[in-house]
């Protein structure tokens, strides 16, 4: 996508139904070394991505991953019943040093394509707030027994921004949002997609 720092790393979003498949899923990943973080969190689509994920859960484990491809065979594996979602990183923005912890993942896409000039500005706002650590360009691969009703346009043109903070989620959501919404006065059209609470650090 630019000339950031390429990378095959990202998130999976995989629902946590409390039955045989998910637990042993997720004590496959805390073992795991392809898992460097995993997480347990509240996901909140938004209003103009619910329509694409009917299907989609409350509560969901997050997990940041090395290779996407183990990731995707495990999931296919262990039969999980709803829809998983997977974030892959492309390029990433930046990354620096955190000093609070992980606390709110927020998930974007662009509705008008990724220009060379879009992401660039994409990059220098968001490169401007400190509580945002790490953020990255990429796309998300939709993992279901069944396709999806209506296909999402956008899985090409994904915004990731991780946040680490020790305020309350509704704070950082109000701060990513706030965010969202400096970039589309410049014209950029950047629609949340999924933002994600997290709960309880696994990993």
């Amino acid at each position: 996508m630019t000339d950031h720092t390429k990378t095959s790393g990202g998130f999976v979003c995989t629902p946590y139904l409390h039955d045989h498949n998910s637990i042993e899923l997720k004590d496959n990943w805390v073992a795991s070394k392809n898992i460097d973080a995993l997480y347990f969190v509240t996901a909140t689509f938004s209003e103009d991505s619910k329509p694409y994920f009917l299907t989609s859960s409350n509560h969901y484990i997050l997990a940041k991953f090395r290779d996407s491809e183990k990731i995707s065979n495990e999931i296919i594996t262990h039969d999980i019943d709803k829809p998983s979602f997977l974030f892959k990183v492309d390029d990433t923005i930046f990354e620096r040093p955190f000093s609070q912890k992980t606390n709110f993942v927020s998930i974007y896409y662009l509705e008008y394509g990724d220009s060379k000039s879009d992401l660039r500005d994409v990059s220098a706002h968001v490169a401007r707030k400190e509580k945002v650590y790490r953020a990255g360009f990429g796309n998300m691969k939709f993992l279901s027994k069944e396709s999806p009703k209506f296909v999402f346009p956008y899985s090409d043109h994904i915004v990731m921004l991780e946040v680490s903070s020790d305020k309350s989620h509704q704070s950082d959501n109000k701060y990513c949002e706030q965010t969202r919404l400096d970039i589309c006065r410049k014209g950029i059209v950047m629609n949340n997609l999924v933002s994600l609470s997290i709960l309880e650090t696994m990993k």
